[in-house]
């Protein structure tokens, strides 16, 4: 009987599973959901009619308000799994079809009301809620695998982890940004975060010295060592400073382009939300072209690889300036900032190809 308990369980994990990789697969409105409408009693409150493009035109609070439910009713479907498996008495077959239907209901209201939110809204802000309904999913998933592994009579740590694991993701929630505007101010905060750490990793490796190995290898009986692999020479140290001009005018860039998101950023119109899109992707590559920057200034150093990663991290943030300059988020008080930062990409890009001359 027990064993038979927890067929229901693993038809329930398989279940899990295809919603996830349907949500991860992004075809969402517009693909039209599909059979995720069927089973929806408990959604249909929130809906006239069929979920998706082209029907009711979309209402944020709605829409909020909605996803917030799912994913409250979605935790508590998780505590109730969790507890009906968490020692004595054992769960009936009939208990665990129907806590795993319920569970089931759960994960297919999350998913049928992330589809509602269109493309439209901005692919930002929706590759948010996307990635908030996916950490929903497999955290569930996550919880079932839990209680199958386990033996029976217990509660294992795996599993309290597991559920506290999907409380937290659907707490996720009450986080996620209300409009693009938002969503991209994130994005472009994160991308920062990142460019922040790998200047200060670099300034940090910089100021070690010339030699960074020289207090190791103080022994005189060692004699000279003519070892470049580990150290930067004077030339390097010249190419160094205008990859870290690049690399500072990186940071300076996100934070000005952050800073005029947040004050002039609008997701009123399909044109401003597209133009905060825009900036995003473009923003989002900053930050690996400055980290393969960085690696390629290690020594011992490549030249060749150093210009060809300076360029691609310069032309990335001339797209960007250039991007920024074009819409809306770029009144003309703010022009200035952009051409000079510009001319600071511009000016140290000419350095680094003038010291790379004999490279090419």
């Amino acid at each position: 009987a027990a064993m038979e308990a927890r067929e229901p369980l693993r038809e329930l994990r398989g279940a899990l599973r295809e919603v996830l990789a349907r949500v991860r697969g992004g075809a969402g409105a517009g693909a039209g959901p599909g059979r995720f409408c069927a089973p929806l009693a408990e959604v249909s409150a929130f809906t006239e009619g069929e979920p998706g493009e082209g029907c009711a035109p979309f209402e944020p609070p709605r829409f909020w308000d909605a996803l917030g439910q799912t994913f409250n009713i979605t935790s508590q479907e998780a505590t109730k799994l969790s507890l009906a498996f968490s020692g004595t008495p054992l769960t009936s077959a009939e208990d665990c079809r129907k806590l795993s239907e319920d569970v089931q209901n759960a994960i297919l209201a999350v998913a049928t009301v992330y589809y509602w939110l269109p493309k439209g809204q901005g692919t930002t802000l929706r590759k948010m809620v996307r990635d908030a309904t996916t950490e929903v999913v497999e955290g569930m998933i996550q919880l079932t695998e839990a209680i199958l592994s386990a033996p029976l009579e217990s509660l294992s740590q795996e599993q309290l982890i597991s559920t506290g694991g999907v409380w937290e993701a659907c707490e996720q929630v009450s986080n996620l940004p209300r409009d693009n505007q938002a969503a991209v101010v994130l994005a472009l905060a994160a991308c920062l975060g990142v460019v922040k750490d790998a200047l200060e990793e670099m300034e940090h490796a910089l100021a070690e010295g010339q030699d960074p190995y020289s207090d190791i290898m103080e022994d005189e009986d060692l004699g000279f060592r003519g070892n470049r692999d580990t150290y930067w020479s004077e030339a390097d140290r010249k190419l160094l400073s205008s990859c870290m001009g690049l690399m500072k005018a990186s940071k300076a860039c996100l934070k000005k382009v952050l800073g005029v998101v947040k004050a002039y950023g609008k997701a009123d119109s399909p044109e401003q939300i597209a133009q905060l899109d825009d900036l995003a992707d473009i923003a989002n590559e900053i930050s690996p072209s400055v980290d393969e920057l960085a690696l390629s200034m290690y020594p011992p150093m490549n030249e060749l690889a150093v210009r060809l990663n300076a360029a691609k991290l310069a032309s990335v943030l001339k797209k960007v300036l250039e991007i920024t300059k074009t819409s809306h988020v770029c009144p003309p008080s703010e022009e200035g900032w952009v051409l000079f930062l510009t001319s600071a990409v511009d000016h140290n890009m000419n350095k680094i190809k003038n010291f790379t001359q004999g490279q090419l």
